[in-house]
């Protein structure tokens, strides 16, 4: 019986697509936001001013459309490294080359409100995924310009925001120092909340690194945006759609942003430009 998939070492079928976001080259833009629940890609697209869904296998939904004349895509991770390096691995073959990861976390210094936002410059690698591609002293680190472009997006929105280094987790319970089922629990969770704490990581998650770590490695650019819906150290949670599409307006702002810097370089000449430190407009 014939396959419709080929080539076990990098699957594709017949039609050019991959293997698991199921796209192909021409269905997702350049500029890629990846938000991990599949639901939120819908939301994230009904802002754009052109929208269609072009693909929705396993975790893995896509949009794809324009915010002006700008081309943008969504595609959801999936919770963890696993599925976030699986939907990196086939963007990155069909032409993505800027992701920002747009998620929530619970932070783990006390000022921080929930309802903030948090702009990872990056990330403690504790995923576990990352260090099948590099060293474990291989930093996970996000793209300067991409960072920056989301800071001057949650400026211009108006909203409050920390930059500063986050955590990713291989997991939500045990793995970010909670207890698991009817309190189970070792030695070394009850120190990871402390200890990141006093280190001055800003919260946890559980894609960033993996997110940041391929992209560099893949010659891409990637960014990190998070709403913060829990303080870990007060122990409050909130969580409702007013709060948590803040990181989507940033996000998506942040690669117009993006795209509107890399005409100005293309039309100046010259190599970088930050209209935040130049005369120019």
């Amino acid at each position: 019986m014939k396959s419709d998939w080929q080539d076990a070492a990098r699957p594709v079928n017949e039609d050019g697509k991959q293997y698991h976001i199921q796209c192909g080259i021409g269905d997702v833009a350049r500029y890629v936001l990846l938000p991990g629940d599949p639901n939120r890609v819908e939301k994230i697209a009904a802002k754009w001013d052109r929208a269609e869904k072009v693909a929705d296998y396993r975790e893995h939904v896509t949009y794809t459309g324009k915010i002006g004349d700008m081309e943008i895509s969504a595609c959801s991770t999936g919770g963890g490294g696993g599925s976030t390096a699986s939907a990196l691995e086939d963007l990155a073959e069909i032409g993505c080359d800027t992701v920002i990861r747009v998620g929530t976390c619970g932070t783990i210094q006390e000022h921080i409100e929930p309802g903030d936002l948090i702009i990872c410059t990056g990330a403690v690698r504790k995923e576990g995924t990352s260090s099948d591609y590099v060293i474990p002293e291989y930093p996970a680190c996000a793209d300067y310009e991409v960072t920056q472009a989301l800071i001057e997006a949650a400026e211009r929105l108006g909203y409050t925001y920390h930059v500063g280094i986050g955590y990713t987790a291989a997991s939500f319970f045990c793995g970010q120092g909670r207890p698991g089922k009817e309190g189970y629990s070792q030695s070394f969770m009850k120190t990871i909340l402390p200890d990141m704490k006093a280190a001055g990581v800003l919260n946890f998650e559980m894609e960033a690194a993996t997110v940041f770590t391929i992209s560099r490695l893949y010659q891409m650019r990637a960014g990190a945006v998070f709403t913060v819906i829990a303080n870990r150290v007060r122990n409050d949670f909130s969580y409702n759609s007013d709060t948590t599409d803040k990181n989507i307006q940033v996000a998506n702002l942040a690669m117009v942003i993006l795209h509107d810097w890399e005409i100005k370089k293309k039309k100046s000449g010259k190599r970088y430009f930050y209209p935040s430190l130049l005369n120019e407009k």
